[in-house]
């Protein structure tokens, strides 16, 4: 699990994940997780992705094992998660990657391509909102007046088991050791920077990157989700020049965790079918 050290920037911690052939000279998918997440999040992924790609799982900086070395409230930018993107693949020497990015991970990735169009050959979008809309503030602030005043007041672990150990966050059937699990690494975040990032999501809009996309997009959505709603899949529709869009059977913004094996499997086909390779053996 290496850390990435910067005399001036933030560290970052990321994993690297590699079945390939050791003979073949395989291509790269990044994997960007989302809001108060971490690499960790894609370890259901890896099994899919892995033999036939070489996988690289960045922590943000201050999610999962980066440290929080620098000033959440002034440095939780668009630009400067961009530069933290760019910067791990200048160190892999990756000059493309087809980017998957959930939720906040996708905003990102469609900031990355339509910013840096060389670097990003494919995109896959995992419940992406394109801005976050009243609703979803609403619901993730807990009952307070904000996400910011709920997290600094109850904690990170009590604001996780109210918000994503409500049980209405998954499904009906969903296996309680996974409920807990994912509540207690949400729990783990420093409020701080949930609290910067947050400040960054209040008034985000990634609309204007939309039109300026050049990659081929794969979208996975919840078939009805209060964060990725009806409009937003339209704005994705009408800006993105080449969208294909597949809706999974729940109404629950984590199919990142709930539906790993679907989703790894279109996301490598997606890459596969632009490389012009065969993922079967």
């Amino acid at each position: 699990m290496p850390f990435f050290r910067r005399k001036t920037k933030p560290t970052l911690h990321y994993r690297i994940d590699d079945f390939t052939d050791p003979w073949k000279k395989s291509g790269a998918i990044l994997l960007q997780h989302g809001y108060a997440r971490s690499s960790r999040f894609w370890h259901g992924w890896v099994p899919y992705l892995s033999r036939f790609y070489r996988i690289v799982r960045p922590d943000l900086r201050g999610h999962g094992e980066s440290p929080v070395d620098f000033n959440p409230a002034t440095e939780s930018t668009v630009e400067c998660y961009i530069e933290d993107i760019a910067a791990v693949l200048d160190e892999l020497k990756l000059d493309s990657v087809h980017f998957c990015g959930e939720s906040f991970g996708g905003i990102l990735g469609m900031a990355l391509a339509a910013e840096h169009p060389k670097r990003v050959r494919t995109l896959s979008l995992v419940s992406a909102p394109v801005y976050q809309n009243q609703k979803s503030q609403e619901a993730y602030a807990g009952g307070y007046p904000t996400r910011e005043e709920a997290l600094r007041t109850m904690g990170t672990k009590k604001w996780a088991a109210a918000i994503y150990g409500a049980p209405h966050f998954f499904p009906a059937g969903t296996d309680p050791g996974m409920r807990q699990w994912y509540v207690e690494e949400i729990g783990k975040s420093d409020p701080e920077v949930l609290c910067g990032l947050y400040g960054l999501l209040r008034h985000a809009n990634a609309q204007d990157f939309l039109p300026r996309i050049k990659a081929p997009v794969l979208g996975l959505y919840p078939a009805a989700g209060t964060i990725t709603s009806s409009e937003q899949e339209e704005l994705l529709a009408a800006g993105i020049r080449n969208l294909r869009m597949i809706h999974l059977p729940t109404e629950s913004h984590a199919i990142l965790t709930l539906k790993p094996a679907a989703c790894a499997e279109h996301v490598l086909h997606f890459a596969a079918q632009y490389d012009g390779i065969a993922c079967r053996e």
